[in-house]
């Protein structure tokens, strides 16, 4: 297994510089890749160039650029020049996002995200192989119309081999993952319950006649090494009622679709009507112990390796850390810091994967 992770500009990182300093340090201690973040801030692919000039090892990671928002074939034209400026490092994260960003935010209908996806990609690739870009589908016609244009080439050196991952969470949307990306970008993961995702996934994958093994795999967690767990879990309940209860509508809430799908349908439920009912407090106090415990890496430096463990014998390649703890002189988690935590982290990480592997996972 290797570590990945990601970053909010004023949020995890609070100037350009700051976050110069973070990737560099992340790439001398190991970390795989590190992500760039797309919601209503900064666009999610601007940053990665500039990082892409600051660093020379470290994979660098869109998470997510928004399916809807830009063209096919924009959007593989960004992806080429990230690759050619990163000499290879760059990795397409793609995700629908949900309605109230694409349509609040966006102003762009959010309907058919599964097919809308399974089109882009299909249009991507036919940029990225150097080919004349001839595609008519539902929702992307290239040449829009006859005689106004002609199928062209992209203006740039080919590049078939760039990794293009999806942020998934729906069955379908799994499945297509399986068939057409190269890897998984998780959320609303326990390793308990990785049949949720990880069945439809292999199920695409078999379609496009390849095996799950194929595909990198993954999933997040916030790492918090602490011995006051109970607090710890308490202080991370809010953020996972506000993804249970407001992330997304009333009909269109991936996550609290993916926890259900995990066998907590009744609490996530409840969850989340207690918070479109304005009943924040109650929806946050409703949020069960184990889904945070199972979700996260929180604990002592065993109880974070057991989940380490767990992980990996479900078949996740990747953990993708957010960060967790506080620098007691500043209340904010400082760059100083945050190496450390991921040092910690990666450290466990190397011992799980020196561990003999069970047998069993997914094929």
């Amino acid at each position: 297994m290797q570590v990945s992770t990601s970053f909010i500009h004023g949020y995890s990182v609070r100037d350009w510089a700051e976050l110069t300093t973070y990737a560099i340090e992340c790439e001398r201690i190991g970390v795989a890749s590190i992500w760039s973040p797309e919601g209503w801030g900064y666009d999610g692919a601007t940053p990665l160039a500039y990082l892409a000039a600051k660093t020379s090892t470290i994979g660098l990671g869109t998470s997510i650029l928004q399916v809807g928002t830009r063209t096919p074939t924009n959007l593989a034209m960004t992806a080429m020049s990230l690759y050619s400026m990163s000499n290879g490092r760059f990795k397409l994260g793609l995700g629908t996002s949900g309605p109230q960003v694409i349509e609040g935010f966006q102003g762009v209908i959010f309907d058919h995200p599964v097919a809308r996806t399974r089109e882009t990609i299909e249009i991507l690739k036919q940029v990225f192989s150097g080919e004349r870009v001839a595609y008519q589908g539902k929702f992307f016609q290239l040449p829009v119309r006859e005689g106004q244009g002609k199928p062209l080439a992209i203006a740039a050196p080919p590049a078939p081999e760039i990794p293009i991952y999806i942020a998934a969470l729906g069955p379908r949307n799994l499945q297509l993952t399986g068939e057409l990306a190269d890897g998984w970008r998780g959320t609303s993961f326990m390793p308990e319950h990785a049949d949720a995702f990880f069945s439809h996934i292999a199920e695409g994958a078999k379609k496009a006649g390849r095996s799950i093994k194929d595909l990198d795999l993954q999933a997040p967690g916030t790492v918090w090494f602490t011995d006051e767990v109970d607090d710890a879990v308490a202080a991370t309940k809010p953020a996972m009622a506000y993804q249970l209860g407001a992330m997304g509508s009333r009909e269109f809430n991936f996550y609290n679709n993916a926890y259900s799908r995990a066998g907590y349908a009744d609490v996530a439920k409840e969850i989340q009507e207690l918070w479109l009912a304005g009943r924040r407090d109650d929806a946050r106090a409703l949020v069960p112990d184990d889904i945070i415990l199972k979700t996260h890496f929180i604990g002592t430096d065993e109880m974070i390796k057991e989940r380490i463990r767990v992980h990996r014998d479900a078949g996740v390649t990747t953990l993708s850390a957010t960060l967790r703890a506080r620098d007691p002189e500043t209340s904010r988690l400082t760059v100083k810091h945050r190496i450390e935590i991921l040092e910690r982290f990666i450290d466990l990480v190397r011992q799980v994967s020196a561990e003999p592997e069970p047998a069993g996972r997914p094929a």
